[in-house]
């Protein structure tokens, strides 16, 4: 049983469960991980981690220190118009990851990524599930997934890591002038071609 209530004076409840969480989802990948088995690492009742974190892809952007919750994000790419989703979602992920900050976490995200087989693992699971499957899997015109969901999934991933490699990482010259308007009309139709069927 999970303890109930709140912890101990002097106890960082939102710091215990990241830590718990950080733990979990190394161990288990994003898709094994549970916020009760979270809770119970962290020896607190399992509302709390609704109560600070709200979901699993809260945490894990807690844990990996994304600058921005990705539900409510991909929630509005795919509420707006469907014929301009793939631009959408290229607006949405510079947002994020141009300010000073954002590059910074990004370049530490994918280096850990590329260095540790767990962190690919993660990041991973969390793309296939909370970003680009989520975005696939809400756009199925009759409700149910598609064939090749997965795939059409994986190679939109594919498009936006490449991207954010060529900016962040590699800082090809061209690619890191080019505006936010520039990249969604050059990148966006083809991830809009691989997410909406």
């Amino acid at each position: 049983m999970s303890p109930r209530g709140r912890r101990p004076g002097g106890v960082d409840t939102r710091q215990a469960i990241v830590e718990a969480a950080r733990v979990d989802f190394a161990e288990q990948g994003y898709d094994g991980t549970s916020l009760r088995g979270i809770a119970r690492r962290a020896e607190v009742d399992p509302a709390l981690v609704h109560h600070y974190f709200g979901g699993k892809p809260q945490l894990f952007a807690a844990v990996m220190d994304i600058p921005a919750d990705p539900a409510a994000l991909i929630g509005a790419v795919v509420s707006g118009p469907r014929d301009q989703v793939g631009e959408s979602l290229v607006r949405t992920f510079l947002a994020v990851w141009d300010s000073e900050a954002g590059r910074q976490r990004f370049q530490a995200l994918v280096r850990a990524a590329v260095s540790h087989d767990d962190a690919t693992r993660m990041l991973r699971e969390f793309l296939t599930r909370e970003v680009f499957g989520r975005v696939v899997r809400e756009l199925a015109t009759d409700g149910a997934p598609s064939a090749g969901m997965e795939l059409r999934a994986g190679l939109a991933a594919a498009q936006m890591v490449g991207l954010a490699m060529m900016r962040y990482i590699v800082e090809f010259p061209a690619v890191v002038d080019a505006t936010h308007d520039e990249l969604a009309a050059l990148v966006g139709p083809t991830i809009q071609r691989y997410l909406v069927p």
